[in-house]
């Protein structure tokens, strides 16, 4: 079992299980490129992409879109952010997937009237991770100089995208928010066993 193996194996197992997602790999190629500070792949087209490799679908089966994000907090207004995105397009354009780029710098800004929980200013992407509603969800990757390197974020281990496990992570996201999205997720991945929502914990 992969969950069981030492960090480095599950590493391995991770990188050899993104790659045969193809378009996920050319989205890491291209987004390297950008050189946009503190990026990274992240969410669900990487745990997404494990499940379909553990539940032998093909790898991008399910996938709704690849986000991108990024931090930059030298200017917080929309406009740089889209000029960004609208840069991005560019590079994005020929790639059979919707590519979603945010700042996450700029996330305090609008996370209150989206989702009706206030979020504090994020100090970097980490952070931003971080407050994802499942701790399934907490994962990134990024291409690094030199030769390509992988670096991976996941504060909370690998076990439970390997095993599964969708678990709660009651930080930010409110408790509507993590079961909208466990429920749309176990009615593509069934085999998932989805962890109730803590009847204690209250955003913070």
């Amino acid at each position: 079992m992969i969950s069981q193996l030492p960090l480095d194996e599950q590493l391995d197992a991770l990188r050899d299980a993104l790659s045969r997602n193809e378009v996920l790999t050319e989205v890491l190629s291209r987004s390297a490129s950008l050189d946009l500070p503190g990026w990274y792949l992240t969410a669900g087209c990487l745990f997404q992409t494990v499940w379909n490799t553990v539940t032998d679908r093909a790898p991008g089966e399910g996938i709704k879109d690849y986000d991108l994000f990024y931090f930059d907090a030298t200017d917080l207004s929309w406009e740089a952010e889209d000029a960004v995105i609208q840069s991005a397009k560019q590079v994005f354009a020929d790639v059979p997937a919707e590519v979603e780029i945010r700042n996450e710098a700029r996330v305090h800004l609008w996370y209150e009237e989206k989702f009706g929980t206030p979020c504090p200013a994020y100090m970097s992407t980490e952070d931003a991770i971080d407050s994802f509603a499942a701790t399934t969800c907490c994962l990134g990757v990024r291409l690094e100089q030199p030769g390509d390197r992988w670096r991976v974020y996941a504060p909370h281990g690998l076990s439970d995208v390997f095993n599964l496990v969708v678990r709660p992570n009651p930080v930010l996201a409110p408790r509507h928010v993590y079961e909208a999205k466990a429920s749309r997720w176990r009615r593509h991945w069934p085999e998932l066993t989805v962890l109730p929502w803590p009847t204690a914990a209250t955003p913070t």
